[in-house]
């Protein structure tokens, strides 16, 4: 199952990218599920990320492998997130990040995500709310990296 999600922000990619840091992330964690952050190396290929989903015997490891990481020759600025050790009920994870220039001399940040369960059926019904986890992050965003004018 797909997820596509484009944030628009003020400062330039470049700026964007640098802010990617273990702050913001654990600023752009949403509620719920309850997350702690157990390991957190970066966003360049080889990096990893260590997370412990849920509370008390619900507690589920969540890692995640950075695959790739660069900037495209249109300025793009980018990395990919692969699940290594997963939560139930997800089988795969794919994240790519872009901070993409936006004409304004802002940054589009792009979430496109793709994950897999057993079953298309409960990809489709985990949809909303994967959705919701990643739309929590819009206004954090504008707020670590400005509102656009006109905004």
């Amino acid at each position: 199952m797909n997820l596509y999600l484009r944030t628009h922000v003020a400062a330039a990619p470049a700026e964007v990218w640098r802010g990617f840091t273990r702050d913001l992330f654990l600023a752009l964690a949403p509620p719920f599920p309850p997350s702690r952050l157990l390991r957190f190396d970066g966003c360049h290929r080889g990096d990893e990320v260590h997370l412990e989903l849920g509370a008390g015997p619900l507690r589920q490891p969540w890692t995640s492998l950075i695959t790739d990481h660069g900037i495209t020759s249109n300025g793009t600025y980018y990395f990919v997130d692969e699940g290594r050790v997963l939560p139930a009920p997800l089988h795969s994870w794919q994240h790519r990040h872009l901070l993409q220039p936006a004409p304004d001399g802002g940054t589009y940040i792009v979430e496109d995500l793709e994950y897999r369960t057993a079953s298309v059926l409960l990809d489709r019904l985990l949809w909303p709310a994967v959705w919701a986890q990643f739309a929590w992050r819009r206004p954090i965003y504008r707020r670590w990296f400005g509102k656009p004018a006109g905004q």
